[in-house]
């Protein structure tokens, strides 16, 4: 190598690294830089370029700004629309987080609801494949994995059935994802088989000028179903196994769940669908956001105030984040986190971590394996801080993968959804959460997180101390590389 080059290839070193410090930091997470500059610095030219693939988490500006309008319409077709039950006390923090997410998400607090849980993975499929069935107008079907299989034959089947009844059935389904599923050809000749209207969300093809930071993806899990009968959690549409050979052979199951509703929530429900199905086909379905209007509403005394908060790299705000964080410093008594992938930033732990120092019980639930060795090992190193701090870390037992993913908040207010607590899904994901205030609710989450109780081993110190200095090693290294965002 000849002098010339040698001081070519270190001006382009020294250069990468100055504009890596002015570039980076801007607008990240200091962790989140700290692990760009760690990367960049150490391996630079493969560093650069992976950044320059990923670095980006927001979307393209053409989507965001759609995400503004359709927030701006909700916004005016959702006013006044906030009634609310009065018959119990409300906690007096809700009011202002109610007005957090609806300036975040612009989704109503909206009452007169009725809510139940389905932890039962085959159960819940056969539940939203008879509503399905019973349609009569319109199916809005959104879901991150959906796959044709022996379990979700009968699903399909009821979707082309509706087709052939007149229903208009759309469906929403994240391509990466999807597309990484094994059987993903079949289900797309399926899909078009039985007449449905389909489109991939978050679509990386590049060579149609459809590209977006290939990680970017939507994780939403919602069924709306005539605008009466709606479904959100955590469960994809597919065998709880995932199809997977790897996860065959280890025997991994995945254990979920999901929330029926009905009532005015579903229009917010409804909302979500629009809103994704607006900024992947440029067409706004005005006859169905007319249902954003309250249709059926519950007067018992059991009947749920609920609130539909969106989040992910559309919204300026991590909307999620902030609504857990306000949920967590508000608790009094208890706080009890189920998260398949629980990888906090700072702010979360230490909303945790601060809790317990305030007296408040906290349990958390996890897998007691992992399905992705990264984030796995991650989740991993936050466990000795945690259980430091008084956390009690209860272990669901393999070979059940706990996906589940919700938390309550003393005896008033619970969360369900697709977030999980972990950087991925406060930055990277686009999200849906419902907030739910209600006794009923919150007791037969309770039961819920009970159950898990029952099959699950609780984590304690002196165990986490004597495991071995390779599991430290690797449990470290993966938590570096988790604020790669």
């Amino acid at each position: 190598m000849t002098v010339i080059a040698i001081v070519v290839a270190f001006v382009v070193d020294f250069g990468i690294r100055v504009t890596a410090i002015i570039v980076v930091p801007r607008n990240r997470r200091p962790s989140s830089a700290m692990a760009w500059l760690l990367a960049i610095f150490l391996i630079p030219y493969l560093g650069v370029l992976v950044f320059l693939l990923i670095g980006s988490y927001k979307l393209p500006k053409k989507r965001r700004d759609k995400q503004q309008a359709i927030n701006d319409f909700i916004i005016e077709t959702t006013e006044g629309i906030d009634r609310v039950s009065n018959d119990h006390p409300w906690p007096p923090w809700l009011r202002s987080v109610v007005e957090l997410n609806r300036t975040l998400g612009a989704m109503p607090l909206v009452g007169g609801n009725r809510a139940r849980l389905i932890g039962d993975y085959a159960q819940s499929i056969a539940e939203m494949t008879a509503d399905v069935n019973a349609a009569t107008k319109f199916v809005h079907c959104e879901f991150y994995i959906m796959a044709y299989d022996g379990v979700t034959a009968d699903f399909f089947a009821a979707l082309g059935n509706a087709v052939k009844r007149g229903v208009v059935v759309r469906v929403l389904l994240d391509h990466i994802a999807s597309i990484r599923s094994p059987g993903h050809r079949q289900t797309v000749r399926q899909l078009q088989k039985i007449g449905v209207i389909w489109h991939f969300m978050l679509p990386v093809q590049p060579l149609r000028g459809r590209y977006q930071r290939p990680d970017l993806r939507n994780h939403r899990k919602v069924l709306v179903i005539d605008g009466r009968v709606g479904y959100m959690g955590s469960q994809n549409m597919i065998d709880r196994s995932y199809n997977k050979r790897v996860n065959r052979r280890r025997g991994l199951k995945w254990k979920d769940l999901m929330t029926r509703v009905q009532g005015p929530i579903v229009n917010g429900l409804n909302a979500i669908f629009i809103t994704d199905w607006y900024s992947e086909t440029d067409e706004l379905l005005v006859r169905e956001t007319e249902a954003i209007t309250p249709d059926v509403i519950y007067d018992e005394a059991d009947a749920l105030d609920c609130q539909v908060v969106p989040s992910g790299p559309g919204f300026d705000g991590e909307n999620n984040l902030r609504l857990f964080l306000a949920l967590l410093y508000y608790a009094q008594k208890k706080i009890i986190i189920t998260s398949p992938y629980f990888v906090p930033d700072d702010a979360m732990l230490y909303a945790i971590t601060t809790a317990t120092q305030r007296g408040v019980e906290v349990q958390l639930f996890v897998s007691e394996i992992g399905d992705q060795a990264l984030v796995y090992h991650a989740q991993r190193s936050y466990y000795e801080a945690l259980l430091k701090a008084g956390v009690e870390v209860w272990m669901y037992r393999k070979p059940y993968i706990l996906h589940a993913k919700h938390f309550t908040i003393d005896d008033d207010v619970a969360v369900i959804g697709s977030s999980n607590m972990d950087m991925r899904s406060f930055s990277l994901n686009m999200e849906v959460s419902m907030m739910v205030r209600g006794a009923s609710f919150v007791r037969e989450m309770r039961e819920v997180e009970d159950g898990y109780r029952a099959l699950s081993r609780r984590l304690t110190l002196d165990e986490w101390e004597r495991q071995p200095l390779r599991s430290t090693v690797l449990d470290n290294l993966a938590r570096l590389t988790s604020g790669l965002q």
